[in-house]
């Protein structure tokens, strides 16, 4: 599918706590997800940078030593290699996030 609403969009059962949908291009992944109330990633990182944008609630991020606390409409930016991670609170948080679908060679 080319076009989204995320407002309606139909999200699927991903991993415990987290409903999504992807669009997998040749480079790029596009995903909605929806992160259900008091989950958390203490931390992973990649070999690819990582964008988004929080679209409903609110979530807790980390990128680096940088923490923040992010909002509908407010985005995030996660460089290749960082250590990153999030907690959601008291609510759901559904983002919009884009990274590539695979790590390109040198």
């Amino acid at each position: 599918m080319t076009f989204w609403n995320v407002d309606t969009l139909q999200l699927q059962a991903f991993r415990p706590g987290i409903v999504s949908k992807a669009e997998i291009g040749s480079s790029l992944i596009m995903v909605c997800m929806e992160i259900a109330a008091g989950k958390e990633d203490t931390g992973h990182e990649h070999a690819f940078d990582q964008c988004g944008l929080v679209i409903t609630g609110e979530i807790e991020m980390f990128v680096g030593e940088e923490r923040k606390t992010l909002t509908a409409h407010e985005s995030y930016f996660i460089p290749a290699g960082v250590r990153h991670g999030w907690k959601t609170f008291a609510s759901p948080a559904k983002l919009l996030d884009v990274s590539f679908s695979k790590v390109l060679p040198n």
